[in-house]
């Protein structure tokens, strides 16, 4: 049923002008492994789990700086709290739907108290994110077990990561066209300081879709306030670059722009949210040592990261889209691809196609 399993660039549809990484995903960052468990079960059951690791070690006793900014607060996000007041990361992002969370977070912490090294841990700050796929989806069976979940987290590797119809966006729905999973990333040169920013998006939200300028969601007739497209967008931003909680959190609003370039309008109802982490140094859970040393990026060398952030959303979001296919689900719903073909020609006659 696929029209293509091409990605946006595959066309000659180069958004923004930074070069990408050697996969063009969030997994462009040292380190960084992406796992899916996608279940689709008879006709109604669409749903399933992505989970993000930021390096490979044990996340709790080494854990990563990072930040949370909420763009929309009409969601269910875990674990936001303790990042905003202490500025670290300690287990792996999982992504799913609205009703799993629960679900999710108990995995979560099973599977760190598991690890070797935490027999002793009392508290885990547990990061789940999700977005409502109960369109096509029986959200209410709560279908996503604790083992689905630890599967993805098992299953996250480095290298292509898969988009479209898995995982967490197994179910969802975006600018009333299918959508899903999308990432990218984005490499800065050399005298910028040779950094790779990398995105990954959960879609699941409505607005006027744009590609490179172009107003594709008018020219296809599918927009907000003419159909009733609301929903949410779960990003993740990896980056390798040396950046403290308090410039984390600046890169993430950063990516609500890439959000916002697409055509995304975060609605009442949508629960929009950017999770922010640095691989470049880990924070250790116990030391005898009073002092945190490490070289951090100056205020005056981050606006590169910045752009990086806008553009790698936007393209996971487009990316998202491009890859996912028509599939119809709970109540005999059903959600058309985005027409690919149709795209590239708007974007051919306005000059988007190089």
């Amino acid at each position: 049923m696929a029209q293509s399993v091409k990605r946006t660039r595959d066309y000659g549809i180069k958004l923004g002008v930074l070069p990408t990484g050697q996969n063009n995903a969030i997994t462009d960052v040292p380190g960084v492994r992406v796992g899916h468990v996608t279940i689709r079960q008879g006709t109604t059951i669409r749903t399933g789990v992505t989970a993000i690791l930021p390096h490979t070690g044990n996340l709790f006793q080494q854990k990563s700086p990072a930040a949370i900014y909420i763009g929309n607060g009409f969601g269910k996000l875990t674990g936001y709290s303790q990042i905003d007041e202490l500025g670290t990361l300690e287990t792996p992002i999982v992504l799913t739907n609205t009703l799993s969370v629960p679900t999710a977070a108990d995995a979560v912490i099973d599977y760190t108290l598991s690890q070797k090294g935490n027999e002793e841990v009392r508290s885990v700050n547990t990061v789940v994110g999700e977005t409502n796929d109960g369109f096509l989806n029986d959200i209410r069976g709560r279908h996503v077990t604790k083992q689905h979940v630890l599967e993805a987290i098992r299953a996250a590797k480095t290298g292509p990561v898969e988009e479209g119809n898995v995982g967490a966006g197994t179910g969802t729905v975006c600018f009333g066209f299918k959508g899903g999973i999308g990432t990218a990333s984005r490499k800065l040169p050399t005298s910028l300081g040779g950094y790779t920013v990398g995105a990954l998006v959960q879609t699941n939200f409505g607005g006027v879709l744009q590609i490179g300028g172009v107003p594709v969601g008018v020219a296809l007739g599918k927009y907000s306030f003419k159909e009733k497209l609301d929903g949410s967008c779960m990003m993740v931003i990896l980056t390798d670059a040396p950046l403290d909680a308090r410039n984390l959190k600046r890169l993430a609003k950063r990516a609500f722009m890439g959000l916002a370039q697409t055509g995304g309008i975060a609605s009442n109802g949508s629960g929009d949210y950017v999770i922010a982490v640095s691989t470049a140094y880990q924070i250790p859970h116990e030391t005898t040592n009073s002092f945190d040393e490490m070289k951090l990026l100056r205020n005056d060398n981050v606006s590169p990261l910045f752009m990086a952030a806008i553009e790698a959303t936007e393209e996971a979001i487009i990316n998202s889209l491009f890859a996912a296919q028509t599939m119809s689900g709970d109540q005999g719903h059903q959600i058309e691809q985005l027409p690919v073909d149709k795209v590239v020609e708007l974007l051919k006659k306005a000059g988007q196609v190089r």
